[in-house]
């Protein structure tokens, strides 16, 4: 009986509100809407911010330097020119820009190339096994990430110039691994403690060893971790400025962040013009990496979880 007014109760509430149900949808579906448009409204506002110092960037390195000096905001170059990308890569009377180019591109390939290698062993290292000192090694590598390179300016001066590697690709190489190293290592710890163990297990069950595993499961898993933290390297490295100054002071050996401090004159008149030119030449290695591994960074999500 009881149960049976509990049912009748339940039903009739249910038929009862059978009206409101409609203007709740209704006032719910409205609130949805405008939570999406103003989401959206500042997803482009947060995008016009951030672009904006990249457009202009590029607008003012197509401009006359007399105009960009003016007091007329232009955010069109009205008077069109190449005269800057000239004098960035043809001015003979300034150190050139294909070696200093040269310089970077090889001590970044190095840079992030040994950092992925030593990083992804450090990694499976801390990850997969457990020894003493893991946790202090773990430990370690956070406190000397909190530590800034400029503090140790000197020392790494006085280092790399007892090995006698001063103004050399491979002084500046040693120094740049020992900066991103930590990071990498941390941030690739993450992605191997994120794929799951019973996957190396259900392959070396289905025949394979445990080396063949890893490689053929685990090792595709982690590569849009290796992208990711091959990015951050290859931009640190790129873009790192003091170092590259101190230990790499010779105008044959100067990168390219070192290079566009040439451009600055400090008793005349800056050409802005030519530095804006210059670091939109800069940046094009950067995006071109980037848009190079994107997609790769998608594609290895799952690649290593599908069973052939």
């Amino acid at each position: 009986m009881s149960t049976t007014v509990a049912a009748g109760q339940s039903i009739g509430g249910i038929v009862a509100g059978a009206g409101k149900p409609e203007s709740v949808r209704r006032t719910g579906g409205a609130g949805r809407r405008t939570t999406t448009v103003l989401l959206s409204a500042l997803s482009v506002v947060l995008f016009v911010v951030f672009v904006f110092p990249v457009y202009w960037m590029v607008s003012t390195s197509f401009q006359p330097n007399n105009e960009i000096r003016g007091l007329d905001v232009n955010f069109w170059p009205e008077n069109f020119t190449l005269r800057n990308y000239e004098t960035v890569l043809f001015d003979p009377g300034r150190t050139p820009f294909l070696p200093a180019a040269g310089n970077s591109l090889v001590i970044t390939i190095l840079t992030v190339v040994i950092a992925l290698i030593f990083a992804f062993l450090a990694s499976i290292a801390v990850t997969r096994f457990r020894f003493a000192s893991r946790r202090a090694f773990i430990i370690t590598i956070l406190v000397v990430q909190m530590i800034p390179g400029e503090a140790m300016i000197v020392s790494i001066f006085r280092v790399i110039d007892g090995w006698h590697l001063l103004n050399t690709i491979i002084g500046l190489t040693v120094v740049y691994v020992a900066t991103v190293l930590p990071f990498t290592i941390w941030t690739l710890r993450g992605f191997v403690n994120g794929v799951p163990v019973d996957l190396e297990e259900a392959a070396m069950i289905d025949g394979c060893s445990r080396a063949g595993a890893f490689w053929r499961v685990t090792f595709p898993l982690l590569a849009p971790g290796l992208i990711a933290t091959g990015v951050f390297g290859f931009i640190q490295a790129w873009n790192e400025f003091i170092m590259a100054l101190v230990l790499n002071a010779r105008p044959e050996m100067m990168t390219l962040p070192v290079w566009l401090r040439t451009f600055l004159v400090a008793n005349g008149t800056t050409n802005w013009a030519a530095i804006m030119a210059g670091s939109t030449l800069m940046a094009i290695p950067v995006v071109v990496f980037f848009l190079v591994v994107q997609g790769r960074m998608t594609s290895g999500l799952v690649s290593g979880a599908v069973k052939g």
